[in-house]
């Protein structure tokens, strides 16, 4: 039996977050996703199209285990290079903190890392062969 195909890619991501309302506000009024399903008070799930974001709320009675994290980012991506350097200015302008400029990698992708709210790294990310493959529909 061979393996089946990757189908979509990865499309959700979720994530505990200790302050839910300030992670909401940032994905949303910030990022530009939309709340898609609300379950309760505890959970929201966002998406932008394409993709699905779970925020559940972390437990906050309890001291956070940083070393048994073991997300190092999540990665919203740009269809063109010049999108990161617009992303950046914004989320900057709106007081977000930023963990690095943006760069342009050897590979011909060009990004940036920000925090959520909660301390989450967050990489805005133009990266050629998702834009081109993007481009073509998804045709393999």
């Amino acid at each position: 039996m061979s393996r089946p195909s990757i189908c979509y890619g990865m499309r959700h991501v979720a994530l505990f977050v200790r302050d839910m309302a300030a992670c909401e506000r940032f994905y949303v009024n910030l990022i530009g996703m939309e709340v898609e399903w609300r379950p309760d008070e505890r959970n929201v799930y966002l998406t932008s199209g394409g993709d699905n974001l779970a925020l559940h709320q972390a437990d906050t009675e309890h001291v956070r285990d940083e070393a048994a994290q073991r997300l190092d980012h999540i990665g919203f991506m740009m269809r063109d290079a010049e999108d990161v350097d617009a992303w950046y200015e914004w989320l900057r302008a709106n007081g977000v903190r930023m963990r690095t400029e943006p760069r342009t990698h050897r590979d011909g992708a060009r990004s940036f890392y920000c925090y959520d709210p909660d301390g989450t790294h967050v990489q805005i990310i133009h990266h050629p062969p998702v834009s081109e493959w993007e481009r073509l529909g998804g045709i393999g």
